[in-house]
Order: C-alpha cells, then sequence, then structure tokens
C-alpha cells in the first residue's frame, strides 16, 4: 500500500445506551394524527396516477432520503408497502441506519455538533452490527436491504413494527439500500467491510434496475433524496432502456414525482441553464425533465414531508380510520 492508512484499532466505541437521541418513537406519528391541509391538485392527480398503476398491475417505486423517518413518518410508509400500494423501496445508508436503531432501541439520531467535538460521532456499537448484516449479506449474493428487513423481522427489535425494512421483508417487497462508502456512520467502525458493502449494495442496484426495467405505465416517487435517488435511478433507466430498445420496447409512459423543499420556480417544464443553481439540483434536471421528455410526466410537490406524505396517504387510502 503507498499511503499510509488509518488504525481503526484505536477507536472506541461506546453502547446506544449512553447517546443522547434526537428523535424516539414519541416523535413517530401515528396513522390517525390529523391531517393538516395541503391545497395541491398536483398532489391529488399523482396520488390518483399511484392508484390507476396499482390497478393496473403496474408498479410504484418510492425512493427516500432519511429525513422522511427522522420526521417520523415510517408508519405512512410501512402502511403503504403493507398494502401492496409501495412495489419497491430505496434508500440510501442513512434510511438503513435510521431503520434500523428505531426498530432496536425506539430512539435515533445524534447530535453531530454535541458528539463531533470529542470524535464520538457515529462510533456506537450495537449500529455498527449493520456491518455483520452486510458481510453476511455479500456473503450469500443477496442484497442490503433483504438482508437487513430479515435481521429486523427475525431478531429481538422490539419495535419492529415500525421499520420499514421489516415490513418490506415480510410482504416481499423489494427493499434496496444504495451505500455511498465513506457517507455512513458504519463506515467508520473497525467492523466496516468495504468490499462485503459494496457487494450487497452492488446487488441492490441490479434489483433496482430490473424493477425499473417495468417502469412503463408506473410511477416513481422520491422523497426527500437529492442524490442518490436520481442517480441510481438514472442509471437503472439507462440499463433498462438499452436492452429495451434491443428488444423493440420503449420505457416511457410512466409518472414521477419529486417531494421536497427547494424552491424551483414555477418552470418545470425544461430544465435550468448551467448558470443557474438549480441546474445543479439532480432531482429537476433528472427526474423531471430528462427521463419523462418522450411520454412522461413529472409533478413537483413542495412541502415538508409530515404534511405532503400524510396527505398523500390520505388521498390513496382514504380516511385515516380506514387505514387501521
Amino acid at each position: 500500500m503507498s499511503y499510509p492508512t488509518f488504525d481503526r484499532s484505536r477507536l472506541r466505541l461506546r453502547p446506544l445506551g449512553e447517546r443522547r437521541h434526537d428523535m424516539s418513537l414519541r416523535e413517530v406519528r401515528a396513522l390517525d394524527a390529523p391531517v393538516q391541509p395541503f391545497d395541491s391538485p398536483d398532489l391529488a392527480t399523482v396520488a390518483q396516477r399511484v392508484v390507476e398503476a396499482r390497478r393496473a398491475g403496474r408498479p410504484v417505486v418510492v425512493a427516500l432520503g432519511a429525513h422522511v423517518l427522522k420526521v417520523g413518518m415510517s408508519r405512512y410508509v410501512v402502511d403503504l408497502v403493507r398494502r401492496g400500494i409501495i412495489t419497491h423501496l430505496a434508500g440510501n445508508g442513512a434510511v438503513a441506519i435510521h431503520d434500523y436503531e428505531l426498530a432496536l432501541i425506539g430512539a435515533t439520531t445524534e447530535s453531530v455538533a454535541r458528539y463531533i467535538r470529542e470524535g464520538q460521532f457515529g462510533l456506537w456499537e450495537e449500529t455498527g452490527h449493520i456491518n455483520e448484516v452486510a458481510r453476511r449479506a455479500a456473503g450469500e449474493g443477496i442484497g442490503l436491504g433483504e438482508a437487513l428487513g430479515r435481521e429486523i423481522a427475525g431478531g429481538d427489535f422490539p419495535h419492529r413494527d415500525v421499520s420499514i425494512l421489516a415490513a418490506a421483508y415480510e410482504t416481499r417487497t423489494p427493499a434496496t439500500i444504495h451505500v455511498g462508502i465513506g457517507y455512513d456512520i458504519v463506515h467508520e467502525h473497525p467492523n466496516c467491510d468495504g468490499a462485503a458493502l459494496g457487494a450487497a449494495s452492488y446487488t441492490d442496484f441490479l434489483v433496482m434496475a430490473q424493477t425499473i426495467s417495468g417502469l412503463d405505465g408506473g410511477v416513481f416517487l422520491t422523497f426527500g433524496s437529492a442524490v442518490m435517488g436520481p442517480e441510481v435511478y438514472l442509471k437503472c433507466l439507462a440499463m433498462a432502456r438499452n436492452v429495451a430498445h434491443q428488444e423493440g420496447r420503449r420505457i416511457a409512459h410512466f409518472t414521477t414525482a419529486v417531494f421536497d423543499l427547494i424552491d424551483l420556480g414555477s418552470d418545470l417544464s425544461r430544465e435550468a441553464p448551467k448558470s443557474d443553481p438549480r441546474y445543479y439540483y439532480r432531482p429537476f434536471k433528472t427526474i423531471l425533465v430528462r427521463t419523462v421528455q418522450d411520454g412522461g410526466e413529472s409533478f413537483y410537490i413542495r412541502g415538508d414531508h409530515q404534511v405532503t406524505l400524510s396527505n398523500l396517504h390520505h388521498l390513496i387510502c382514504g380516511s385515516p380510520s380506514s387505514c387501521q
């Protein structure tokens, strides 16, 4: 090796019981919580497209950023999975970590400002078990999302009912975790095996690509995923269209929607110029413009996930009482 590397054996890990958590089950919203009004014709259209897609047996793919879980929306995702509305879940490594911790101890999220000062940020013993799950997944040739869902569903996880990965595993819904090496706290741990993480996450990428191969007539939604969602979707769609083109098929007639907070302006029909900072917001140019130009349609739903996701759930399922 040409350059010196950090000696991880010198690290001190502490148990999660010693961590101050910034989010707990108290913040996980109940399905019958009041739904804050959100007047959006586009949201109603997206909900209708989801319903139509499922009635036609077409996929509904949802890519999540971890913030969706951190603001307490796990039960809404779980319910949509268990109802068969969501047919594929995709998340980044942080989604897996927060889902795992919530299921295990009923709390998650640490203050970076608090723990980075002493170099303790991310170095928590129980969370590092995710690395062992990744190692087993790589050995079995299965994806990280499936392996973690199986671990939570079948293990000693007192709060598995709020786990989106466990719900996916139990309903045989593909759940894929798309890891960027060095992005997540478990990559700090001495037991992290980058090759195993890469293998398990790459399997998930291929699972995602297979799902996207059937996207025609379906729906692709992203909630708060500015990098993973659009980038993984883009590569999967390129692969799927490459094969479809060889077979004389098209993957063009589908609906996409981006749920986020950024003000993108009123004209979402064409991408912003490179001189505009909005050009570098990947969901805009990739999900809302480039990939739907030859037959698809896209929507941008701007608002807090607690409001937009609960309203989408209500529009799809009906009244909150009917969603129990």
